[in-house]
């Protein structure tokens, strides 16, 4: 295969390239939407990703919590790292984001006003992504040339316990446990318009160090999610998302907290190119309905860049 095929100038290869641009998804709580992550990519394609972002909202707690009134905003700034490869005919990746986190929390404690104002990292997060079609691994000549229109796939997503965390305080950037999040998924393409949609479930280990050495546990959250976007141009596209994730009852020491949740959200998403190899991605959502924990405004940016091998 001749160097002038693979180069990034050539324009079929960056036409091609159109949907690579949002393989790149952070892997986040039960609230993020992530639309098209399950787009098809050609192999030895690296992208390099850099996102600052706003949330803002209520924490909607159980009658019985000290806290009332509870409210968040903060700001991040998440790094990443996507790679894409061949095992055996199938195309996977793997990826990595580091997020660091500045925020404030304020309510009502037993009545009395307070805040915890926190900056620090955030839990690593680490995926690992299979398509499970046998002949998904293109390399970047194939790609161009035939770009599948279907992907059918399975992902891992583990948090590692990482971020900053105070077992005195209730209020904290990291969780200080492990979790893992299963995940099967698939897109298909009509002409212009992209459909995608996935059902993962998250897993959590206990909290053996919970203010003060309680144990919290919280049950398995289980996320629907599905888009819908439209192509204008190579990669620029708009996106619409809706997501419902319900179950995470927590518990302190074997005592039920009552705080289910059942919640949904909705989100818009704009990838805009800039240059061959870069691109910008602006997204927002926010809370339809929630029954109880986090009921959030987010806004997003992201920056975008990619090579191939």
């Amino acid at each position: 295969m001749s160097a002038t095929r693979l180069a990034p100038s050539c324009p079929c290869v960056l036409y091609a390239l159109a949907l690579c641009a949002a393989a790149w998804s952070v892997p986040s709580g039960a609230q993020q939407l992530e639309p098209r992550a399950f787009a098809p990519n050609p192999t030895g394609v690296s992208f390099v990703s850099l996102s600052t972002g706003w949330t803002e909202g209520d924490v909607l707690a159980d009658a019985s919590s000290p806290i009332q009134d509870f409210e968040i905003e903060y700001s991040d700034v998440i790094a990443g790292y996507v790679r894409s490869f061949a095992m055996g005919s199938r195309l996977a990746s793997a990826s990595f984001i580091v997020p660091y986190i500045t925020g404030e929390a304020t309510g009502l404690v037993n009545g009395e006003p307070a805040r915890a104002p926190r900056s620090g990292p955030g839990d690593l997060r680490m995926r690992f992504t299979l398509n499970l079609l046998p002949g998904s691994a293109l390399d970047p000549a194939s790609f161009a040339r035939a770009a599948p229109d279907r992907t059918l796939g399975f992902s891992v997503t583990i948090a590692a316990p990482t971020g900053e965390y105070y077992d005195d305080k209730l209020v904290n950037i990291g969780t200080n446990r492990w979790a893992v999040r299963p995940e099967f998924g698939g897109l298909r393409q009509f002409g212009r318009w992209t459909l995608d949609g996935s059902i993962a479930a998250w897993f959590y280990e206990d909290n053996d160090d919970y203010l003060g050495g309680s144990r919290r546990s919280q049950d398995p959250i289980t996320v629907i999610q599905g888009h819908v976007s439209y192509t204008f141009a190579p990669r620029l596209w708009l996106g619409l998302g809706l997501t419902w994730y319900t179950g995470g009852e927590s518990s302190v020491d074997g005592v039920d907290r009552g705080d289910e949740q059942d919640n949904t959200r909705a989100g818009l998403t704009l990838a805009v190119p800039v240059g061959q190899r870069h691109s910008v991605k602006l997204a927002w959502s926010t809370g339809t309905s929630a029954r109880a924990g986090g009921d959030f405004d987010s806004l997003s940016l992201a920056w975008q860049f990619f090579w191939l091998d």
